[in-house]
C-alpha cells in the first residue's frame, strides 16, 4: 500500500490510512505500506532551504527533504498503535533501500529487505518512509519528485508482491488531468507503454520511473486507487521476481511491447478497510 501526500494531509486524513493499513491486517495479511510527505511538507522544506541559500548543496537538500516521509511515518505508527496493532516505521536507508550516488534524483539500484522481512515475521505492520534511500556511499538519498511511487513499487517487487496498490486523490487513470478537464475519461484499460507514455508526458498519476523500473515486471500488477471512491487495479499478466540480493540488479528494461494493465473496478471502499497487496509466496500486502 503506498498513500500519497494528500492521503495523509491532515490528522483525520492519516487516521483514515491507519484504520486502512489496520482493517487489511485484521483480514490476515501482513502489510507494509509506504507514505509520502504530508500536503505540502516537501515544498515547505524546499522553501525554508531557499531563505538560507540560494543554491542549496544537494547533499544537505537530501537530508532535509528526507525528513518528511519520516514524519508521516511515525505518526502514522502512532495512529496504528492506538489502534491495538504494533507498527514499526522505517526510513529508506532502515528499509535496505539503496541507490546510485545522485542526490536529488537518485536510482533504486537494490532492495535489501531482510528487516522488512524479520519486523513481518514479527507480526507487525511495517511503514517505510517513501522517496528516499541510502546510496551506496552511504549518504542520504531523494529519488525526486513522485519518488514514493518508485519506493513503493521497488518494495513490492522485492517482497514479491502480486499487487502494489497507490492510493491517490483521483479514482484512477484518466484521458487527461480531471481538476483541469472536466470531461476526462476514466481508462478502463491502460497498456505499460502507453502508462510509460503518459507519465513521460507529464500525468501525475504514477511517477515515470515507476512506471518503467524492471521491478514494474516483478510486482504481478499495480494499482491506482482513489483515497475514497473505487479503485482501479492496472495489472500484468507477468510474475518474475525481484528478490532480496546483496549486489545490483541487471540493467532496468521495461516490460515487453503488448503486456497489458486491465482495470477492475471494486466495490466502494468504506473508510476502515481497503484492499492491498496479494503476496507470492506468503500474505504480504505493499
Amino acid at each position: 500500500m503506498k498513500f500519497g501526500g494528500t492521503s495523509v494531509a491532515d490528522a483525520e486524513r492519516l487516521r483514515r490510512a491507519a484504520a486502512r493499513i489496520v482493517a487489511k491486517r485484521e483480514a490476515g495479511h501482513r502489510v507494509v505500506a509506504v507514505l509520502s510527505a504530508r500536503g505540502q511538507t516537501t515544498d515547505e522544506l524546499i522553501a525554508m532551504a531557499e531563505e538560507v541559500s540560494p543554491v542549496p548543496n544537494a547533499r544537505e537538500m537530501d537530508m532535509l527533504l528526507s525528513t518528511g516521509e519520516r514524519i508521516s511515518c511515525a505518526l502514522c505508527a502512532m495512529a496504528i498503535h492506538d489502534l491495538g496493532h504494533e507498527a514499526l516505521s522505517l526510513t529508506g536507508s532502515q528499509a535496505g533501500i539503496v541507490t546510485d550516488t545522485s542526490h536529488t534524483k537518485a536510482r533504486i539500484i537494490d532492495v535489501r529487505a531482510a528487516r522488512i522481512i524479520e519486523a513481518l515475521d514479527a507480526e507487525k505492520i511495517v511503514l517505510v518512509a517513501g522517496f528516499q534511500g541510502v546510496s551506496t556511499s552511504h549518504d542520504v538519498t531523494t529519488l525526486g519528485r513522485g519518488g514514493s511511487d518508485t519506493t513503493a513499487v521497488a518494495v513490492a517487487a522485492a517482497l514479491g508482491a502480486e499487487v502494489c496498490e497507490i492510493y491517490t486523490d483521483v479514482a484512477g487513470v484518466f484521458s487527461a488531468d480531471p481538476r483541469i478537464v472536466p470531461d476526462a475519461r476514466l481508462l478502463p484499460v491502460v497498456s505499460f507503454e502507453e502508462m510509460l507514455e503518459m507519465s513521460a508526458s507529464g500525468a501525475g498519476v504514477l511517477q515515470l520511473r515507476s512506471s518503467s523500473t524492471r521491478a514494474t515486471t516483478a510486482c504481478g500488477s499495480t494499482a491506482v486507487r482513489a483515497s475514497q471512491t473505487d479503485p482501479v487495479r492496472l495489472s500484468s499478466p507477468r510474475r518474475t521476481r525481484w528478490s532480496d540480493r546483496s549486489s545490483p540488479p541487471s540493467p532496468i528494461r521495461p516490460p515487453r511491447r503488448g503486456s497489458r494493465c486491465s482495470a477492475s473496478p471494486t466495490s466502494p471502499a468504506s473508510p476502515g478497510a481497503s484492499s492491498a497487496c496479494s503476496p507470492t509466496p506468503t500474505s504480504t500486502s505493499t
